[in-house]
């Protein structure tokens, strides 16, 4: 690659480290090229990527974000998964390593945290952000519900008494 072509590269790779809710490292050593779309599909279906990355540029795209932790994690044949949403990334890479033992999760990088394997597991056992919305609407919503049915129930239960009342007189 030449000089501009790496330049090209290291800003796509600061803009990726910049706008990226999390940055999944894995080594792909003796995957195949169809194990790595598929994992790609995966990943596209959940808005995340991936992208296979120069150890120097990441390191260098890094800036110090992580410290030599996360410089330490660029060792290898290295991909990056990366999305907006902190969870899915780490989700698919998480589940698709269960079943490949040829993808090995080095870390996570969250903002200026560095997460190890252990973590980037913990992080993909969590509910996704629009999952954890839901449950919240849904905890909100709840007590309004409650309190309508309750507010409701003594005027259907007059309803129901004089509907019986009619129905008494109409016998």
């Amino acid at each position: 690659m030449d000089k501009a072509g790496k330049a090209v590269a290291l800003e796509a790779y600061k803009q990726v480290f910049a706008d990226a809710g999390v940055i999944v490292v894995t080594q792909y050593s003796g995957l195949t090229v169809t194990q790595l779309t598929d994992l790609r599909v995966k990943l596209k279906a959940e808005g995340a990527n991936l992208k296979v990355i120069k150890n120097r540029l990441a390191k260098i795209a890094l800036d110090g974000k992580g410290g030599d932790a996360a410089g330490a994690m660029f060792v290898g044949p290295v991909a990056i998964a990366f999305s907006p949403d902190p969870v899915a990334a780490s989700k698919v890479v998480a589940e698709f390593a269960k079943g490949n033992d040829k993808l090995v999760l080095v870390g996570a990088l969250m903002g200026d945290q560095v997460l190890d394997q252990n973590g980037v597991k913990q992080l993909a056992s969590l509910p996704s952000l629009d999952q954890l919305r839901g449950k919240i609407i849904g905890l909100i919503q709840a007590p309004a519900t409650k309190i309508a049915g309750v507010v409701a129930a003594p005027a259907a239960q007059l309803a129901r008494v004089i509907g019986a009342y009619a129905n008494k007189d109409a016998a």
